[in-house]
């Protein structure tokens, strides 16, 4: 998605809070013209398509690194699809989950810890009757953890890697976690990363991912917008 009319990366928090008050409101197919990209005909076949539209519009330039989008200032992005009602359709990827290293890790230094300390959340409008095109972004907001919901995720995060540690990936399902759960997160069920096993072995499993849960993301909306 490289195009020198594209802007650079914001430099303050205020300055990319400015370019998110230009882009509410406006259709998904208003901003694919004004920086040149195609709009997908189905999203289902174009996973991540919109939150790579989002951060092209607003200078997003962490690409594929592990760092916030905006790395200057910190702040990650993410995008969140609503339904007709306003909830969130579906749980939010933040990261991936650490099979083998995080042995080490605790909260204050994980990934997904630095993921959300400071997000832009983007809502998006995503009913399936509505074309691509047509779906309007919301207003976004910044947001970071009160510290109810620094509790919950940091509980909810001890207790799924303790057991990724302890070689019990097996037994976790979306049913673990308040907010946040592990789920599996790959292109398809060839790729394989390296784990503990119960044993203590090393094994081969698909990759994981954190997400959070809807019902967690809908508190974060009613929060702001309430």
């Amino acid at each position: 998605m490289s195009n020198p009319d594209l802007p650079p990366p914001p430099v303050s928090e205020a300055e990319l809070m400015e370019r998110c008050r230009v882009v509410a409101g406006r259709s998904l197919g208003q901003l694919a013209m004004q920086t040149g990209i195609q709009v997908p005909h189905d999203l289902r076949r174009a996973k991540g398509w919109v939150g790579q539209l989002v951060e092209a519009v607003l200078g997003a330039d962490a690409a594929s690194l592990a760092e916030p989008d905006f790395r200057a200032i910190g702040v990650e992005m993410k995008t969140l699809p609503l339904d007709t009602d306003g909830r969130p359709r579906e749980s939010t990827y933040v990261c991936t989950v650490p099979l083998e290293q995080g042995i080490s890790d605790s909260w204050t230094t994980s990934w997904a810890r630095r993921k959300l300390a400071r997000v832009l959340w983007v809502p998006v409008e995503a009913d399936r009757e509505l074309p691509v095109a047509e779906r309007r972004l919301g207003t976004p907001f910044l947001w970071s953890p009160d510290p109810h919901q620094e509790e919950i995720l940091r509980t909810d995060w001890e207790e799924l890697m303790e057991m990724v540690c302890l070689g019990q990936l097996g037994s976790i399902t979306a049913r673990f976690g308040r907010a946040l759960q592990i789920r599996p997160k790959a292109a398809n069920a060839r790729i394989m990363a390296a784990a503990i096993g119960p044993e203590g072995e090393r094994i081969l499993t698909n990759p994981r991912g954190f997400y959070l849960r809807s019902s967690f993301t809908l508190a974060i909306l009613q929060q702001q917008f309430d």
